[in-house]
């Protein structure tokens, strides 16, 4: 093997581990932004239950009052 070959083989490899390093953090920004979605989506959803219970309490006094 010429030394030519083995410095773009060198090179090749160094290209290769420097893109999984990248995808790495790449991966775990995605997986914390995950995270943080997820908790916002029971935020919403629990406050949007809330808002569900108000109205059928309101509609559940409506009834009663009729």
């Amino acid at each position: 093997m010429s030394i030519e070959l083995f410095n773009q083989l060198e090179q090749k490899v160094a290209n290769a581990v420097e893109s999984l390093e990248m995808l790495k953090m790449e991966a775990e920004e995605l997986r914390e932004e995950n995270a943080r979605l997820k908790q916002e989506h029971q935020e919403w959803e629990r406050r949007l239950n809330g808002l569900l219970e108000k109205f059928r309490e309101l509609e559940s006094s409506e009834t009663s009052v009729s």
